[in-house]
């Protein structure tokens, strides 16, 4: 599972992907329709509905030739 930095930002692992919202951490009562954020590109995403802030453990996914 996600775990929640000091920040607030769901630190995501590699190993955890696709990652997606809400995730199972969060309060039942705060669910919205469960959304897939793409991390790999970026190292991080925000979700449309809630404005939580996700971030892959390493960074960007960086892909060689």
């Amino acid at each position: 599972m996600a775990e929640v930095d000091p920040r607030g930002v769901v630190v995501v692992k590699p190993s955890q992907l696709p990652a997606f919202c809400p995730n199972p951490a969060m309060p039942l009562w705060s669910w919205h329709p469960r959304v897939y954020l793409d991390v790999a590109p970026t190292g991080t995403a925000m979700c449309p509905y809630c404005g939580t802030r996700y971030e892959l453990e390493g960074g960007p996914v960086k892909h060689g030739h």
